[in-house]
């Protein structure tokens, strides 16, 4: 079984080292193409590609992998999508993306690299698994690692084109409370904002959201001390009653959304 490591923090992030020694320890065969930079913040997006202008990459020595390690000038996305092709060798059977050095819950997983690596896997029919740790001083890896582990032989054996989220306290495994599903929560631990503004610049910082999140929400379910999953699809269309694919649109037809509990299905390349 061979295993993809990516993360959007960077090839150098002990993080991303200490899960893929891990991985690869639990018997799997293991690769990592990362991020040769910080890509926080990339979501799915695999940056500028251009038939005139080539990716750069690098092979990179891991203490205590024996597996290949690549680091690749593009974001996480990029890193799934380059290994779907075999750039570094057999495509793999998962791909693992993280642990993220802070959490990526609620609607803020739009934007997440390390989340974006697994829906691109499964994009592409591969299993991925996001995994981000709460921010704590020491990172808690092996707790992370632990958890990461637990899931993947579930992942493994259920359904294609399966993708999970996972976020973890930002404590010891033996003081953590186990694994829940969660749903997203409204918001994610941080928010974006705007801290100043001169001429022709923008300064941006992400701040503290201080809110109390549902319990059984994945934020809620981190800050009581378990691990939260979440099953995420990442290419959905949404029909009502009166629109179908095909169908001439007419500006009297009413928009399908979300937001008014109209059908939500996942494209039909999925289903076929």
């Amino acid at each position: 079984m061979r295993a993809l490591l990516t993360n959007d923090d960077g090839i150098d992030s002990q993080g991303l080292q200490s899960l893929a020694r891990a991985v690869e320890s639990a018997g799997f065969e293991v690769v990592i193409v990362a991020p040769s930079y910080d890509a926080s913040g990339t979501g799915a997006s695999l940056g500028h590609i251009s038939r005139d202008r080539p990716i750069h990459y690098e092979k990179r020595q891991i203490d205590g992998l024996k597996g290949d390690a690549f680091a690749l000038d593009g974001p996480p996305a990029l890193c799934t999508i380059t290994s779907h092709l075999e750039a570094f060798g057999p495509r793999p059977d998962v791909v693992i993306s993280g642990p993220n050095l802070g959490l990526n819950t609620g609607r803020s997983v739009l934007h997440s690299g390390t989340v974006g690596a697994a829906l691109a896997a499964q994009n592409f029919g591969i299993k991925g698994l996001a995994v981000s740790l709460a921010v704590s001083d020491p990172w808690h890896f092996e707790t992370a690692n632990q958890y990461t582990l637990q899931l993947l032989k579930p992942l493994i054996q259920g359904p294609r084109r399966c993708a999970l989220n996972l976020n973890i306290p930002a404590l010891p495994y033996s003081e953590t409370r186990g694994l829940r599903w969660g749903g997203l929560a409204e918001f994610g631990s941080v928010r974006s904002q705007i801290v100043d503004q001169a001429e022709g610049e923008l300064f941006f910082d992400l701040v503290e959201t201080a809110y109390d999140p549902p319990e059984d929400s994945d934020l809620g379910l981190v800050n009581a001390g378990f691990a939260a999953v979440t099953s995420l699809h990442g290419t959905s269309e949404v029909w009502n009653t009166e629109t179908f694919p095909g169908q001439e649109l007419s500006l009297l037809d009413a928009i399908p959304a979300a937001s008014q509990q109209d059908r939500l299905q996942p494209a039909q390349s999925v289903l076929n």
